[in-house]
């Protein structure tokens, strides 16, 4: 099991629910195709797993 996981914004969040974009800022996301590291816990997939659609996400 990876430490971190590296997620990048991939689709836009513009049309997406006020929820789901308040999730992606949360994550640290803020333009398309930012990337960020963040630690390999339930919270952080939890949160990953409701934007599935919009971020990618590698193990590192």
């Amino acid at each position: 099991m990876a430490d971190k996981l590296k997620v990048t914004l991939v689709k836009s969040t513009i049309g997406a629910i006020p929820k789901q974009v308040k999730t992606v800022e949360a994550l640290g996301l803020t333009k398309l195709n930012k990337t960020v590291e963040l630690p390999n816990n339930d919270a952080v997939k939890g949160m990953i797993w409701k934007v599935r659609h919009l971020v990618k996400v590698e193990e590192i």
